[in-house]
Formats: structure tokens, sequence, C-alpha cells
């Protein structure tokens, strides 16, 4: 599979805007977008140089990418939507000639839906306002704001949280224990918004 190392982390049926100027990558959307095929995602660590020659340190868990939307800017990048899928393991990787990371993947099992909690509903409620704010990234997503998955996952993507804060809510694989870590969280960002 084509991997794509960014300092970002994707979740599964979350979005994620990027702009692809660097050949290979270029090739590689082009690549999948004909085959109709999906790419990884993986957290480029803290220091992290997509373009040294050895190999690259990345996170060993990360999310499949499937172009939903594409367009050309004005500045000739291309500018593209990909939505994640579900998570995997990166069990090893290569650098091709021409500089793109593939890897050998183990597909995770997707966390099973399930009714979101009473304790969280207030989240609920927050989280639909949020991505209501957030306008066109979010207007075409499926939205399921009774499961537990994918309200802690939402929590996770939108949250102002350290990027290695970010990779182990995807590592969890309860959401329970996910909602957990960020109710916390973000009754800290809330009590510092209103003072």
């Amino acid at each position: 599979m084509p991997l794509f190392p960014l300092r970002t982390v994707l979740f599964p049926g979350g979005p994620l805007p990027l702009r692809v100027f660097e050949p290979r990558y270029l090739d590689m959307v082009s690549r999948c977008m004909k085959a109709d095929k999906p790419f990884g995602v993986l957290l480029l660590p803290q220091g992290g140089d997509t373009d040294r020659e050895v190999s690259l340190p990345m996170s060993s868990t990360g999310t499949l990418a499937t172009i939903a939307d594409w367009y050309q800017g004005n500045d000739g990048l291309l500018g593209l939507t990909a939505l994640g899928g579900c998570r995997f393991r990166l069990l090893d990787s290569r650098r091709e000639a021409d500089g793109l990371n593939i890897g050998e993947v183990e597909m995770l099992e997707p966390e099973p839906r399930f009714r979101l909690p009473s304790t969280y509903s207030l989240m609920a409620g927050l989280l639909k306002a949020l991505l209501e704010d957030l306008g066109l990234l979010y207007e075409n997503i499926d939205k399921h704001y009774d499961d537990a998955s994918w309200v802690s996952y939402r929590y996770a993507e939108v949250l102002p949280l350290e990027l290695e804060e970010k990779q182990r809510c995807l590592e969890m694989t309860d959401p329970l224990e996910r909602l957990a870590f960020l109710r916390p969280l973000l009754r800290g960002i809330r009590e510092q918004q209103t003072q």
C-alpha cells in the first residue's frame, strides 16, 4: 500500500484536506484515483523528514484514506479531500526509487458501533454545534451522534490536542476509554474560553 506520512492524524470516518505538490505524491494520488484504491496515512513524528534517503520513522498505526474530492488550485497545486477508512498496523515498509513509501500492512478490526452512553450526551450536542461551525469540511460527512466510536473520533480530530495525544486516541481500541480521556481535555478548553 502506498503510504503518505504526514504531521497529522487521520481518524476513521473523518475528512482530511490535503494540498499535494510533490511528484511522488501526485503520482500516488493519480494511481489511487484510477484504480479506486486507498492510500495509508501515518503520523510522521516530530523531526521526521520525508526527504531522507533512509527509512522513515513512522507511527505503526495509521488509517486508510480514500479520495472523496479533488480540485486544481489557482496556484497549480492539487487539492483533495480524503476520508478516513479502517485503521491498520504497519508491519514493514520500503522506499521506492521515486521516494514513495510502500508499506505492508495488517488491517485492524473496526470498532463496533454502540450507543453513546447518556453520561456523554452533552458531548454529542456540543459536537453537533462544533461540526456545524466547521462548515464545508464536515458538510458531506455521515454523522452518527449516537455512536460512541464516531463521537470519540470526531472529538479527537477537532480538539486542539498535541499530535502524540491524537495518535494515542487513534491507537485506543475502546471508544469509552477514548471519551474518558477526551472529556477532561474538553472541559479544560471550555473553562479557558470562559475566563
